[in-house]
């Protein structure tokens, strides 16, 4: 019997304590974002609500607004996952994908404390700015990942056809959450009837995608 090596792929233990730590100091924050705006909580409360230190969690992120980038980014990024699933769902037809897709974000945005405080802001504007004047590394990271997502999921389409529409749509989703005409659904279906020509042009020719 011949024997077969095995590769440990176990993530090394500073490795996965030290993705503890930020997961649990960034739910932390999030727990209590669900109470109160974001200017009235300090890092050393979010810290104790950790069980941790307020320098440990300025040794991890440096500074109050790296921290809140990272938290904003992985809630984009909790949110981005149900898009996907959202688009995957109507790869043959791309403009009712993109509609779905609206659907999730702008549901997510009214629904979600933090994406809620990102981009409704009330009385607390310090999240809205993120995804707002000062949002450039949230719309890049969230351009840059629907951009694969429209890549893997319509293979056919032209790469800066696909980072066009990423970012357009990801602009657009900021601007209709925060100035809403409507309900989600009329708010997605209109952007969908906007962008459709485009879409199905960028996308025409695999996959079964329908052309009007």
């Amino acid at each position: 019997m011949i024997a077969t090596a095995t590769t440990d792929r176990r993530t090394p233990y500073p490795v996965a304590a030290r993705e503890l730590l930020r997961e649990t100091l960034l739910d932390a924050a999030r727990a209590e974002l669900s109470r109160r705006g974001w200017e009235q909580i300090t890092m050393a409360e979010i810290a104790a609500a950790a069980g941790v230190s307020r320098q440990t969690l300025y040794n991890e992120f440096g500074s109050r607004e790296v921290f809140v980038q990272a938290l904003v980014l992985r809630a984009s990024d909790r949110f981005l996952t149900a898009v996907e699933r959202a688009m995957n769902a109507h790869l043959d037809d791309p403009v009712a994908a993109l509609a779905g897709a609206f659907d999730v974000f702008l549901t997510a945005s009214a629904e979600d404390p933090l994406l809620s405080a990102a981009v409704f802001g009330g009385a607390d504007n310090s999240l809205l700015a993120l995804v707002t004047t000062q949002g450039q590394p949230l719309v890049e990271h969230a351009a840059e990942r629907l951009c694969g997502i429209i890549l893997c999921g319509w293979p056919q389409a032209q790469p800066a056809d696909a980072r066009l529409l990423a970012e357009s749509l990801v602009r657009l989703a900021i601007s209709y959450a925060a100035l809403p005409a409507g309900p989600s659904s009329m708010t997605a279906a209109s952007v969908a009837t906007l962008l459709g020509p485009f879409i199905e042009r960028a996308l025409a020719g695999g996959r079964g995608v329908r052309v009007s």
